[in-house]
């Protein structure tokens, strides 16, 4: 069976990247930092690939590459769950562009696969209500369905996970996991900004 050519196999890498991050990422994260990320991680784990792989070692280069990269990228900062999905996806194109396989489609089929999956799975419109989110209280709440209570009336919204992740009865505060669906025509939570029972200490999406 044919393989794609070398510059076949360029052109198809640089060509997913591009819609990965400029038609999926950016218009969605606006994270220009990630995008510098991204484009240099997929065209160096590309022209390594291309450069060192050949029948014999390019299984093994493939998974030694997505292993140590990826180790030094998600130790150096925080990355949300969809930054790291993004970062893999990029890894992974990079990988298909720099090995060459037979059949010649099954590259290109495989790249287009990973970019629909990518663009169903972080659409906007999926799941567009729910929010998840670390949430500092400044009351103390040993029993989650109080907790729970008083989330569903600060946020407006109905609470469909909780995890209680920390619990400091000395300085009076709860730290929370908490996984909620906004109810319908909430724009923001109904409660004002002066509310006693808010902190400040927000984190997520």
């Amino acid at each position: 069976m044919v393989s794609m050519s070398r510059a076949a196999l360029v052109t198809a890498d640089l060509l997913a990247v591009t819609v990965l991050v400029f038609g999926l990422y950016f218009p969605r994260y606006r994270r220009r930092d990630m995008v510098v990320a991204i484009l240099g991680l997929n065209v160096g784990v590309m022209a390594v690939a291309t450069a060192l792989s050949t029948a014999e070692v390019s299984a093994g280069l493939g998974l030694g590459l997505f292993g140590v990269l990826s180790i030094i990228r998600l130790r150096s900062s925080e990355l949300a769950q969809e930054d790291i999905a993004y970062y893999f996806t990029a890894l992974a194109i990079g990988l298909l562009g720099g090995i060459s396989v037979s059949p010649a489609w099954v590259t290109p089929a495989l790249m287009g696969a990973i970019l629909v999956t990518l663009f169903v799975a972080d659409h906007p419109r999926l799941f567009a209500s729910h929010r998840s989110q670390t949430i500092t209280l400044d009351r103390a709440y040993p029993a989650e369905h109080v907790a729970t209570a008083h989330l569903e009336a600060l946020l407006g919204a109905d609470v469909t996970r909780l995890r209680i992740k920390k619990l400091d009865l000395v300085n009076d505060t709860t730290v929370v996991d908490v996984c909620f669906k906004l109810s319908r025509g909430a724009a923001r939570p109904d409660v004002p900004a002066e509310h006693p029972d808010f902190a400040g200490t927000v984190k997520g999406r």
